[in-house]
């Protein structure tokens, strides 16, 4: 925006290219337009080998459902924008939105992973379903699934946005809440920015894979399983 400060415009930039060298990637270009809001983003090209490839729907009935990241990142930011949530809960979420997922990828190298996707859009549930596919199901325990905590609470008060229900729309008919409280259903349906990473790990390898996620410093958590009951997702 021309009226706004074009410091605030360098402070972005510089933090997009902090996390850029952060990754190991090269910022090879970009253009800029005149708007009346901020609107900043990366457009990400790369090489795989397809030998490493792992992909979000290929998960083994007992696998161990592995987040790397706290969810309600969506519910604390429209809080945050009615002026209702806390300092700390905010930067929680700024944490997790700026820890890349790089750590946890590389970590993942060493272990039997038959399944991993990025929590983001979808929620959490919108991509277990992604992951199940109409060949599996999944049990989770919502104890166990890593989130901040003042997200509970503002969903309880409705702080919730538009893409969330779209999300309950989308998957609820798959899911089968056990006397969960709204605000951690929420949560779970909540779409994040800059989400973890969800890995289905072999059974022999998901304490090990957890430790050493943990050891990195990430707030990973082992929250669930997946299931041969195909298309059920269970919330307990």
């Amino acid at each position: 925006p021309e009226q706004d400060s074009l410091n605030i415009l360098g402070r972005i930039m510089q933090g997009g290219q902090e996390k850029v060298n952060e990754s190991g990637a090269v910022l090879a270009g970009g253009h800029s337009i005149a708007d009346d809001s901020v609107k900043y983003g990366l457009s990400v090209s790369g090489i795989l080998h397809p030998d490493r490839i792992i992909q979000n729907n290929t998960g083994q009935a007992g696998d161990h459902l592995i987040l790397t990241k706290p969810l309600g990142v969506g519910i604390v930011c429209t809080a945050d924008r009615m002026g209702e949530a806390s300092s700390k809960a905010m930067q929680q979420a700024v944490t997790s939105m700026t820890t890349l997922n790089r750590q946890a990828a590389e970590v993942a190298r060493d272990y039997e992973i038959h399944a991993c996707t990025d929590v983001t859009g979808f929620g959490f549930l919108g991509h277990i379903s992604e992951m199940i596919k109409d060949r599996l199901g999944a049990r989770i325990d919502s104890l166990s699934v890593p989130h901040i905590p003042e997200a509970v609470h503002y969903a309880a008060e409705f702080y919730i946005t538009g893409a969330g229900q779209k999300n309950r729309s989308f998957v609820g008919d798959k899911v089968k809440f056990q006397h969960i409280p709204f605000g951690m259903e929420e949560v779970l349906f909540d779409p994040q920015t800059s989400g973890g990473l969800l890995f289905a790990v072999a059974p022999q390898d998901a304490v090990s894979f957890l430790r050493a996620l943990q050891a990195e410093g990430l707030p990973a958590a082992d929250c669930g399983r997946l299931t041969d009951r195909i298309n059920a997702i269970e919330v307990f």
